[in-house]
């Protein structure tokens, strides 16, 4: 097949995958809540992270398959497992030289998966499945354990001189449980590298910047943000919520997707029902048939400050839990205005086929970070970040 009919053929796809997913959304009742499409960006198919710590990768590579569609590159399944693969290497070294006292996990954030394609490439599914061993879904709590327990053992030893062999150790055990990645592969009838193949699906590593919004740090500058996955310490660009907030409509607007870090255990996410909710009265004060039918119907919803925001950072009940990615908005049938989220748990789990409804409120409220385009990003506040 000639590349120009692949390319059509891509952008058809991609066209269909994503009317058909907005049409069950228009005709779908999460639980009460009754959603109407406002804007809704291209995007693949809901992919299912299964038994792994892998959501930053899922998510990152969701964001980067629809920036390759709005870029008019055609639509791509991206190995996660690329990713996986090589970062969890670099942790392992990482780990090793902080002799331990730092985290080694799982876990990683948007920017490991933009650093890996800048250093090592992307790669398709067709070309790196992770799967060596037969199989279509990760489980990794064997490879997490074997991996941190084998780095623990070796750097406790009595006279602290490592063994080259524990890098040897590390990589084999990576190819042993993900498989070797590939130096080239054949992809749509060409040979190409990694790194080759990141600039032909017109992925530029620099055009991406991860935002935040907290008062600890001044705004206006990048800063380390504290969370335990942020591993690389990697800076962020604070700026006030409004204005992260603002870069997310723009982002939407423009026909831009966001990847998404927030905190998901809270009682007004629930995944089951569709919707992620932050209730105008407390959880504290609510009857219990107040509490037992908040997701049978739309409530009002809080109002979200930079204060209260800080507050629930500060006091650990924000948590950095969980990648995700926004790809619209949408209305409830009282015109509150919800986000809506592309997840990484597969299609069977609710009934909005994998995605769900996160409402403005929640996602001003929980809100780790974000990672968006960077000329997503609204001019004023661009001028502000120095970007």
């Amino acid at each position: 097949m000639k590349k120009n009919s692949i390319i059509f053929l891509a952008m058809a796809m991609a066209f269909f995958f994503s009317a058909n997913a907005q049409e069950v959304r228009k005709n779908k009742k999460n639980g009460g809540y009754n959603f109407t499409v406002v804007k809704e960006v291209g995007a693949t198919e809901v992919k299912n992270q299964y038994k792994s710590g892998t959501c930053w990768t899922y998510s990152a590579q969701s964001f980067l398959e629809s920036e390759a569609i709005k870029k008019g590159k055609g639509t791509f399944d991206l190995s996660e497992m690329f990713i996986v693969r090589n970062m969890y290497s670099l942790k392992a070294q990482h780990y090793i030289r902080w002799a331990g006292a730092v985290s080694f996990g799982p876990g990683g954030e948007f920017h490991d998966v933009i650093n890996c394609a800048r250093t090592f490439g992307i790669c398709p599914q067709l070309a790196y499945t992770g799967f060596p061993y037969g199989g279509t879904k990760p489980t990794h709590g064997e490879m997490d354990a074997v991996l941190k327990a084998m780095i623990d053992a070796a750097i406790k030893i009595p006279d602290g001189k490592l063994s080259p062999a524990l890098k040897v150790s590390v990589e084999g055990t990576l190819d042993a449980y993900l498989g070797k990645t590939p130096e080239k592969f054949n992809y749509a009838g060409a040979t190409y590298t990694p790194q080759s193949f990141r600039d032909y699906i017109g992925i530029n590593p620099d055009d991406y910047v991860e935002i935040t919004s907290f008062s600890h740090h001044p705004f206006y500058e990048k800063f380390n943000l504290e969370v335990s996955d942020n591993w690389a310490n990697y800076m962020d660009y604070n700026v006030p919520l409004n204005e992260m907030m603002s870069t997310i409509d723009n982002a939407l607007d423009n026909g831009y997707t966001v990847a998404w870090a927030g905190d998901v255990s809270e009682k007004g996410f629930s995944f089951k029902n569709g919707v992620a909710i932050v209730p105008e009265t407390d959880w504290v004060d609510m009857t219990q048939s107040e509490s037992d039918s908040i997701f049978n119907h739309p409530v009002k919803q809080r109002v979200i400050t930079q204060e209260l925001r800080q507050e629930a950072f500060d006091n650990l009940s924000t948590t950095d839990d969980h990648g995700m990615h926004i790809i619209g908005k949408a209305k409830d049938q009282d015109g509150q205005m919800y986000y809506i989220v592309k997840n990484s748990w597969g299609t069977d789990r609710n009934d909005a086929k994998g995605y769900f409804y996160a409402s403005a409120s929640y996602v001003a409220y929980k809100t780790t970070s974000i990672m968006v385009n960077k000329n997503a990003v609204p001019k004023a506040i661009a001028s502000k970040m120095k970007i």
